[in-house]
């Protein structure tokens, strides 16, 4: 069995602001360390369990903050930006299932650091008509490869969202949300046995399913009406409100490689303070 980690860092053991996921920063360099320890916990699970080779796909902003030195030496890791299928880079290699490890609730939504891609110009993100996280993007993503979603790990609120669009994934809740910036936190020692845990009973999934291939719709909200201008001006993206913009797909492949057109101009039209 081939697994696939899609590992972000907002859900991450202990993690609750800026600064934990932020490179360059000493929380940053601290968390880290917490990360990786989350990483090599459902490692453990998952060759305890029979897999026999898994990718961890670092997948958090600089997408350079897992340390490969101590990451179990059992696992490959793929690391840095600009991948094709970016969050999801891997998906498309005959894997047997996929883990979202430190994930966070989308935009708009309650949880520890929410967001989608951008991390605060973006005030909602719809596929087909329903509110996505970047859990259920991916998810969508995996589908379409025919990849069941093993195991989701992060807060109460990316688990809730999780039991939506993963039903029958493992769901494991490292810290529970006070607000956006604040979390009651478990202690890695105790993380990292619900983490091993639920992975290796995740492996009972494990499998390619029937790949889900069909048209899709991606809309986006944004909090300033220029960023919304600015995006409209990328074919097949329609501005359909002051701040909103919409577009289709022929399938979420091609609809997640659109997004991602959208997020990057977006974020290059952001001016200063004013956003």
């Amino acid at each position: 069995m081939r697994i696939l980690i899609s590992a972000d860092m907002e859900g991450a053991t202990g993690v609750t602001w800026t600064d934990d996921v932020v490179p360059g920063s000493p929380q940053w360099d601290r968390f880290r360390r917490l990360f990786t320890g989350d990483v090599n916990a459902v490692l453990a699970g998952l060759f305890e369990a029979g897999a026999g080779d898994v990718l961890v796909n670092e997948a958090h902003s600089s997408q350079r903050n897992l340390l490969l030195e101590d990451l179990d030496p059992r696992a490959r890791m793929l690391t840095g930006r600009h991948k094709p299928l970016s969050m999801m880079q891997g998906v498309d290699s005959g894997v047997d299932g996929v883990v979202f490890l430190g994930y966070h609730a989308g935009a708009g939504f309650d949880g520890v650091l929410s967001h989608t891609y951008l991390e605060n110009q973006i005030t909602g993100v719809w596929l087909d008509d329903v509110p996505a996280s970047e859990g259920r993007l991916n998810a969508a993503m995996a589908a379409e490869y025919g990849v069941p979603v093993l195991l989701v790990s992060g807060d109460d609120e990316t688990c809730e969202d999780a039991r939506d669009y993963a039903p029958e994934a493992e769901l494991v809740q490292v810290k529970e949300c006070v607000s956006r910036y604040a979390a009651i936190c478990l202690p890695p020692a105790r993380t990292a046995d619900l983490l091993t845990g639920a992975a290796a009973d995740a492996m009972a999934r494990a499998g390619r399913e029937e790949r889900q291939v069909r048209a899709h719709r991606i809309e986006v909200e944004f909090d300033a009406s220029h960023l919304a201008q600015a995006t409209a001006v990328i074919p097949t993206v329609e501005q359909i409100g002051t701040r909103r913009v919409g577009f289709d797909a022929v399938n979420m492949t091609e609809a997640m490689k659109a997004f991602k057109v959208v997020t990057a101009i977006a974020a290059g039209a952001v001016q200063g303070i004013y956003g």
